[in-house]
């Protein structure tokens, strides 16, 4: 849940959500998340202007349309116009249309964030087709973030009770083997102390899985750990960082969650993210870490089968925009 104190205190420039693919969840539930705060012009939405207005009308909130990003009215959801679609995409359908919307919604956030008017984003679920559709052939909100930021980032997913942060992101899982190499580690890692101490632990204890089974049983069921993995770990433990492994990647997150490791560091997408999902998609945040400013989101998708009904569940996001807000008051001003 956002912290009102957090809120009533907080010294930075604000954060701005985007709504998100418009014929999924996203407009829906940003505005569930921005209903129940005190103030919700503290979080603007970027995002288009019909789109968001029909939302709203659904769901009787006030929605002011600023004329630019300092442009704000109290009390109402504010809302910067990001494009300009002449007709309500279908919900629950895939189109270049809403795929469009949604990357300028994007863009637009990025330029503000590079350009010191707003602390981050809180990014709403995009759905892949629809932005490849458009002509933005992007795998995910990451790559997008990357490019256009000229940054070199880690994803990190986190729940309440683990946080794991990825050496690889969005690639088929032969390619990831093969980028999983000792740079990846190196940076994979830097980037968990980083993003684990920006949430306030100061001393993180850091835990490597391995990428083959039982971490490679010493070199009977692959090599990788001895070569690659265990190397970088020393090299991280020699520059006083906490961190230790290869661990077996069936074990090591149920010792983290009985709290013997602040953060996993696994090796390629579906490692890292199963079992923090599988501990429910409402209590999951993805935070983007390397960048020169905050970004989270929910740790869901689109939802296409549910959008347009009104039963979304906001949690996340609402979990996502709290932890913005912390990761926020530990930038420099």
């Amino acid at each position: 849940m956002v912290n009102g104190a957090l809120i009533r205190h907080m010294t930075h420039k604000t954060l701005a959500l985007t709504m998100g693919d418009p014929a999924g969840i996203g407009p829906e539930i940003t505005l569930k998340a921005l209903a129940t705060l005190p103030d919700p012009s503290l979080f603007p939405v970027l995002g288009d202007p019909l789109v968001m207005h029909a939302a709203a009308d659904s769901m009787a909130l006030p929605l002011y349309d600023m004329a630019d990003i300092s442009d704000r009215r109290e009390g109402c959801v504010n809302l910067l116009s990001t494009s300009r679609l002449s007709a309500l995409p279908a919900v629950g359908t895939v189109s270049p249309e809403a795929g469009h919307a949604a990357f300028q919604a994007i863009s637009h956030g990025i330029e503000l964030a590079l350009a010191g008017k707003i602390s981050g984003l809180v990014t709403a679920p995009i759905h892949k087709e629809a932005l490849k559709a458009a002509g933005h052939d992007f795998p995910g909100h990451t790559e997008i973030l990357a490019r256009f930021a000229k940054a070199d980032v880690a994803m990190m997913l986190a729940n309440d009770e683990i946080k794991t942060v990825l050496v690889t992101i969005h690639m088929a899982l032969r390619k990831a083997i093969e980028a999983a190499d000792y740079d990846a580690q190196i940076h994979a890692i830097r980037l968990a102390q980083q993003g684990v101490r920006q949430m306030g632990i100061v001393h993180p204890r850091i835990a490597v899985a391995g990428l083959n089974p039982h971490a490679g049983e010493g070199g009977r069921f692959g090599d990788e750990e001895i070569n690659i993995i265990a190397p970088a770990i020393k090299a991280m433990r020699a520059e006083g960082l906490d961190v230790s492994g290869p661990w077996p990647g069936d074990t090591v997150f149920m010792m983290a969650r009985e709290g013997k490791f602040d953060v996993v560091v696994a090796q390629y997408h579906d490692q890292g993210l199963i079992p923090v999902k599988y501990m429910g998609l409402e209590k999951g945040v993805n935070i983007t870490l390397g960048l020169p400013f905050v970004r989270t989101s929910p740790d869901h998708g689109t939802a296409f089968d549910i959008a347009g009904q009104g039963i979304a569940n906001p949690s996340s996001i609402i979990t996502a925009l709290g932890i913005a807000q912390k990761l926020a008051l530990s930038l420099p001003l």
